[in-house]
């Protein structure tokens, strides 16, 4: 069974991407390429932008249930605006007026078993779409893209999930950014996360609101400093007093910030960091040994 990992951090600009992308390079090289990337930051997918030869090998439109009310049957009870704990459904009686907000609605279904009538019934709408595509190494990568204005990032992020290669040894799961639903999803099955951190005041802040996260879902971590030594030396002593594994450090290089920008991440990898990465891979290798 493959093993997931899910790679996430409390707040956006820690490097997330970065690491993603680069231990999804330096585990295919040691896993014989049987690692898989799927990138659930469904409302902004970067990992693809680094790999120049990735070929779409096809894509699957994903899809909501949502209610529609037929007012030739109904009766305006509002039952099933009562049923609804997202305030999705807007009845006026008087002026005979039934509505079901899209961008409200949680496809839960509590509106068929309240209505009587047989007035309510569900009809599909595109959310967003799943891409798979095939990379010059490893299994593939596989990517959510949310609809411009839809609401349903974590309904995307399920479905993303499912495209998981049974012949992959490791799923990497890029995390979107926070601590919301969507990370929620993200990580709630996962194996084992990878915390990607910056030493400041804002990423340390994040960073603990990630460690009660993962500790009220009960999923083991590591953690993984990037920029490292940029700021304060406060993520150090916490790491020490709360006994959290430092996976490694990728240190802060202009030079490395300067590939990411030109989308040469992987082509323009500096010594220092490749051997930090090597280091991190193995590590990974060991975790998934314990816990196989």
């Amino acid at each position: 069974m493959s093993m997931q990992i899910a790679i996430a951090s409390g707040k956006g600009g820690t490097g997330k991407t970065t690491v993603s992308v680069n231990l999804y390079y330096f585990l295919n090289q040691l896993l014989n390429n049987r690692v898989q990337l799927i990138d659930c930051d469904v409302e902004e997918p970067n990992d693809i932008l680094f790999f120049d030869q990735a070929q779409l090998q096809s894509q699957h439109t994903v899809n909501q249930l949502i209610p529609e009310i037929d007012t030739a049957k109904c009766t305006f009870c509002t039952l099933c605006a009562e049923y609804c704990a997202f305030n999705a459904i807007s009845i006026i009686p008087k002026l005979k007026f039934a509505h079901v907000s899209h961008s409200l609605c949680h496809s839960c279904g509590a509106c068929l078993y309240a209505c009587k009538f047989g007035a309510v019934h569900e009809k599909p709408l595109e959310v967003g779409r799943v891409y798979n595509y095939e990379v010059s190494y490893g299994i593939g990568i596989a990517e959510g893209r949310l609809k411009v204005g839809s609401a349903m990032q974590t309904l995307m992020v399920k479905q993303v999930k499912k495209h998981q290669n049974p012949e992959a040894e490791i799923v990497l799961l890029d995390s979107p950014p926070g601590t919301s639903c969507p990370v929620v999803e993200t990580i709630s099955d996962a194996h084992y996360t990878i915390l990607v951190v910056e030493p400041t005041p804002f990423g340390m802040h994040d960073f603990k609101l990630m460690v009660k996260l993962l500790s009220d879902v009960d999923v083991k971590f590591g953690v993984i400093i990037n920029k490292a030594h940029m700021g304060n030396d406060e993520i150090y002593q916490y790491l020490r007093k709360e006994k959290i594994e430092l996976l490694g450090e990728i240190p802060f290089m202009k030079e490395y910030a300067r590939t990411y920008a030109r989308g040469e991440l992987l082509t323009s990898i500096p010594a220092e960091v490749s051997k930090e990465y090597e280091k991190i891979a193995h590590r990974i290798i060991e975790i998934r040994t314990a816990m196989a």
